[in-house]
């Protein structure tokens, strides 16, 4: 019987394992092996991948875990049917639940009392405690018990196996021969070694007997294991002998769809039921015979291919959360379809866009369509408990993500393994730029002052190469759900994730796909967020009552704002990329914005279908079509396209593909598993094109395109979503900018800009920004009538560094009828002297009369951290001692509101730097000045940005008193400055300009760093911080704000902040009309607990 390897462990057992689980799958197949099992330690996390790579490659593989006891030595288990895996799944969730993230807690009794329908191998050496697990699992289990025979190539095996061969005879278990294989080739030693560094914490030199002593622990032939073995040929033979009995596959793996929320009614009446329902509601007199006949076609599929409780499950979790007022957004390829539009999943009619139908159901997939719903980013974990409570965390769970070893993580663990000092690795760090995952080049590291010829260092960069790509760590997804109607956790096990009240499956999102698992992404968007609070803001101030379905349509003015590209802080455009485009697309109506957002997008860049779009929309070129037959494909592009979906039908009109070889296509491109598949594709479209009479360069052209849809593909459907957003939020920017500041302010982080920006521009727009004041602010920033019948933005305690939302809270919650003093504050509020010291520093206390030197010096002449209330009326401590502070200069006022607040609504730094600087053009003169000619810039370095798909071109944002300058940086001018490039906060640019209509540039030939300068307007040492305009937050939060949390340990959930703002506002307004109220009266409808003094 031929040798199948048992006991391998992939780079998912974390910092152990030194090889994929393709690359050991692909060995053993080069190797003749007749199975191969991986087996991790207590995770089924890399089990997805060796089972595609195994089919794909036609080798038999095995599901295996080793189990780390915590009273007994290693066990390898094996599942033989589909109860048996279901069984381990169970066993590994109990581990994991018990105790903390990436840790597992099991012992033998748990492996007893959940190992029915298993095989095991008990690994370990001669000692007690080997003997009593063999014991003990073979009363359990009897003849499904073996006892592992490993090598440990340290010159001592022969002996070690005699030993065993006895222990194995005295407890009457059969042997079986293991390779004990960490990696597939023995190249991977020295990384392997690296691992067991970084796992312990010590660097090479240090490593000792931990490391390897050869590098035996490679997958090895069966020749080389019965050599190895030539004395217990039973072992060997018994290896293949359990690879026969463990025939379980993960193609057993059937997914079923939860069914509560059909009400007892059958699914697919049910979907029609709210379908027919939605419809009613959608089209009050009637829909057309088109939408007609999509629902009818769309429902007549989504029956025969049982889809219906997909629908009505993610039907339910949108009904919960607009039952909450919750904003959201369905997207997606099947959310902008007519029964998600009826059913209130997305607002976005499919009368815009043009749906290849394969794109939303495919009868081939034999897999759910996708729908992503966005949620308000503060919100979503009430949508996300919701789910757990209706289904409990044995059905549902969020997706993992492998987190990976990217270019600084591994330069930073491998060189530190290395033995390198602190600042080599600090050096080498400094030079990657983002999440780059390309490696040190060599001439990065002779950037940063290291010596190539030092062979450490050349070690190093080969290591951290080679490292880059491997697993390091399981971490949550963004908001990928799974459901099922069955126990999820005898699916796939189950771990408590890093956030309290979260649970995670061991898969990722690429896993279920394989599986063929219900995935709903329950998405976090900040927009949706700014567009909640703007919405509720206007029906508080203005008396009117928006909903995203409701705005007035096609405002002319709010596409005269977009086409001179007046868009910060507007979601989606507000990237330098967009903003250079809109005023060359110049968007007139709604379909103008979903090419907008599509079209800046690494699939039509890197098919150079931008400059031929708008070439044709300004009329510079004719449209023409490749064929007659392409023209309904692409006449809403000019003849372009653009959309994922226009590509796949290309395909098919144009190379012949059906439908479903089409979706093939498109999923072929964006496989994690090698480009081996996309190769065949490539060929069989091309020549399907020839065949069917178009050129060759269309067909390259068009893969092309395909091509770079697969890093990013941006279908329509996608777009059109996000361009209802995109209007949105420009229409309250153009009409309300005031309360456009406010609720983005209110709502950061997010978006490409600091709140600095966010107010320069509303400021800009004649919006009236107030400070920070102990007397008027709350914890959010809000809106207060100016005087003149226009609302102004009031700053909130938020924007202050270091004072939490409680204090925040707790400051405009005691205030009553006003503290007008310093101690009241501190009597009153509850809160310690830090929080009154960094008030004092934004200037909270203006209102007093008092400068900001005169208030922190009262504050610091406060007793203890909290009031006596004995000393109320005497005070406590010295007489108060008048100070004779001197006055701070507009400079230093300047310098200490960044410090406070991170901006400034006195004079900009550059301006009151301009003597220092020099003769530069202002930003605002850059509109006027003629094209090519040499200019000097010089501004607040406010964004950087490096699109993947810019040719390593990096662009800049520069602010001075009088607006922004964008600059561009080629690849040859970035490596020569490159260091004032990524450290620069106050940069000088002289280039040439570079202007297209309205739209300019300063392509960048020299930069200059004076950052040194910000520091002069005051005394940085003291403050402990420099001004740091420098800003670029994602639009999608990772963590969800504290703001309304909940779940098992908070049954009850806590205001959220902006209603405990509003509560507050209320109350004052009411107060000037009837008189006060006490403190403590009215905190008591906010708060759970505290005391006032």
């Amino acid at each position: 019987m031929s040798y199948a390897e048992l006991c391998t462990m992939s780079n998912f057992t974390f910092l152990t394992g030194a090889s994929h689980a393709e690359e050991l799958i692909a060995r053993a197949k080069a190797l003749g092996l007749s199975a191969i099992a991986i087996a991790d330690r207590n995770t089924f996390a890399g089990i997805v991948r060796g089972h595609a790579a195994a089919k794909e490659l036609g080798v038999r593989y095995i599901v295996g875990v080793r189990l780390g006891l915590r009273d007994a030595p290693d066990i390898l288990a094996y599942p033989k049917t589909r109860t048996g895996y279901g069984h381990l799944c169970r066993l590994l969730t109990l581990g994991k639940r018990r105790t903390e993230k990436g840790k597992c807690d099991l012992s033998l009794e748990d492996v007893i009392q959940w190992g029915q329908d298993c095989l095991f191998i008990v690994m370990g050496g001669e000692g007690d405690d080997t003997a009593t697990a063999l014991c003990r699992l073979k009363e359990a289990f009897g003849e499904d018990v073996f006892a592992g025979l490993a090598p440990q190539y340290d010159g001592d095996d022969d002996a070690r196996f005699t030993r065993r061969a006895s222990l194995a005879r005295q407890t009457e278990t059969p042997l079986v021969a293991l390779g004990d294989v960490i990696m597939h080739s023995g190249k991977r030693r020295m990384l392997a070694d690296i691992l067991s560094c970084i796992r312990e914490k010590t660097t090479i030199d240090k490593l000792g007997r931990r490391a390897l002593p050869n590098a035996e622990r490679r997958l090895k032939s069966e020749f080389e294991i019965r050599r190895l073995f030539r004395d217990y040929p039973e072992a060997v033979q018994n290896a293949g002998r359990i690879a026969e009995r463990c025939m379980f596959s993960l193609d057993e793996l059937k997914y079923e769809y939860p069914d509560e929320i059909t009400d007892g009614v059958p699914p697919n009446e049910r979907l029609r039921a709210l379908t027919e329902e939605g419809l009613r509601r959608r089209y009050p007199d009637g829909e057309t015979p088109a939408v007609r006949a999509l629902v009818e076609k769309e429902l007549t599929l989504i029956t025969e291919l049982d889809y219906a409780r997909y629908f009505l499950t993610v039907h339910d979790i949108v009904a919960f959360a607009r039952s909450k007022n919750i904003l959201c957004q369905g997207r997606g390829s099947a959310a902008n379809s007519a029964v998600c539009y009826a059913l209130g999943i997305t607002e976005a009619s499919p009368e815009t866009i043009s749906m290849v139908f394969e794109r939303f159901i495919s009868a081939a997939r034999n897999e759910p369509p996708d729908i992503d719903v966005d949620f308000e980013h503060e919100r979503r974990e009430e949508v996300i408990q919701h789910i757990y409570e209706k289904y409990g965390r044995h059905r549902a769970g969020i997706c993992s993500t492998v987190i990976h070893f990217r270019s600084r993580a591994a330069i930073r663990e491998v060189g530190k393994a290395m033995g390198l000092s602190g600042d080599a690795v600090a050096a080498l760090a400094s030079q990657v730029w983002g999440t780059n995952s390309g490696g040190i080049a060599d001439e990065r590291a002779k950037a940063a002052g290291l010596d190539l010829a030092d062979r450490r260092l050349q070690q190093t960069l080969a290591l951290t190469k080679e490292i880059i790509g491997f697993p390091r760590h399981l971490s949550q997804h963004v908001g990928g759900f799974v459901i099922t109607r069955g126990r999820l956790d005898e699916l796939c096990p189950v771990e408590n994730a890093a956030m309290a009240d979260r649970t995670i499956i061991e898969w990722d999102k690429d896993d279920i796909d394989v599986i063929g698992m219900l995935k709903v992404d329950v998405l976090a968007l900040g927009m949706l967020s700014c567009i909640r609070k703007a919405f509720d803001l206007l029906r508080t101030w203005k008396g009117m009552s928006y909903s995203l379905a409701t705005l007035p349509p096609e405002d002319p003015a709010v596409y005269d704002m977009l086409c001179v590209a007046d868009t910060i802080g507007v979601f989606q455009v507000e990237s330098r990329a967009q903003m250079s485009f809109l005023p060359r697309m110049r968007p007139r109506c709604f379909y103008d914005l979903v090419i907008e957002v599509a079209i800046i997008r690494p699939g039509p860049i890197q098919g150079d279908m931008v400059h031929p779009y708008i070439k044709r929309r300004r009329k510079e070129e004719a449209i023409v079509y490749p064929s007659e037959a392409l023209e309904p494909v692409l006449g809403k592009t000019l003849g372009v396209p653009l959309f994922q979906e226009q590509a796949m039908q290309i395909a098919i009109v144009a190379a012949g593909f059906t439908a479903t070889e089409a979706d093939q296509l498109r999923r072929a491109l964006g496989s994690f598993r090698g480009p081996g598949s996309v190769e065949t594709f490539r060929e069989r479209f091309i020549a399907g094109c020839l065949r069917n009479g178009y050129d060759l360069t269309f067909a390259e052209t068009c893969f092309r395109q395909l091509e770079g849809f697969s890093g990013y593909g941006f279908p329509e459907s996608h777009a059109a979503s996000f361009a209802l957003l995109v209007y949105a939020s420009s229409w309250i920017k153009c009409h309300h900018p005031e309360v456009f500041c406010c609720a983005l302010l209110n709502a950061q982080p997010m978006g490409f800009y600091a709140p600095a920006q966010i107010i320069r521009d509303a400021r800009a727009h004649g919006v009236k920004v107030l400070p920070v004041c102990a007397e008027r602010s709350y914890w959010d920033n809000v809106l207060e009538p100016a005087g003149d019948g226009s609302l102004a933005v009031r700053l909130g305690f938020r924007q202050i560094k270091g004072i939490s939302e409680e204090d925040g809270h707790w400051l405009a919650a005691a205030r009553g009828n006003g503290y007008r003093s310093i101690d009241a504050v501190w009597r009153r509020a509850g809160v310690g002297r830090g929080v009154l010291s960094r008030l004092a520093g934004a200037d909270g206390f203006a209102e007093y009369g008092l400068s900001r030197r005169d208030a922190v010096w009262e504050v610091k002449g406060l007793g203890g951290d909290k009031p006596l209330p004995l000393f109320e009326r005497e005070g406590e401590g010295l007489p108060a001692i008048a100070s004779d502070l001197p006055a701070m200069s507009e400079r230093e006022e300047v310098f200490e509101d960044y410090v406070a607040t991170r901006l400034t609504l006195r004079d900009h730094p550059v301006r009151l730097l301009r003597p220092e600087i020099g003769r530069v053009t202002e930003a605002a003169a850059t509109r006027n000045a003629p094209d090519r000619q040499w200019i000097t810039v010089t501004g607040l370095v406010i964004t950087r940005q490096r699109p993947g798909t810019a040719s390593g071109v990096i662009f800049l944002t520069l602010e001075d008193d009088t607006g922004v300058s964008n600059v561009i940086v080629w690849p040859g001018t970035f490596e020569k400055y490159r260091k004032q490039v990524m450290a620069g906060r106050l940069v000088r640019v002289t280039g040439r300009l570079q202007r297209e209509g309205i739209v300019t540039h300063v392509v960048s030939s020299r930069i200059e760093d004076l950052s040194c300068l910000l520091d002069t307007l005051g005394d940085a040492s003291s403050a402990g911080t420099l001004i740091d305009p420098t800003h670029d937050n994602a639009d999608d939060v990772k963590r969800p704000t504290p703001s309304g949390e909940y779940g098992p340990r908070r049954p009850e959930r806590k205001p959220l902040s902006e209603e405990i703002t509003a509560e507050l506002q209320r109350a004052q307004q009411l107060r000037y009309g009837t008189g006060g109220r006490h403190p403590r009266e009215q905190a008591k409808k906010l708060f759970y607990s505290r005391d006032f003094h």
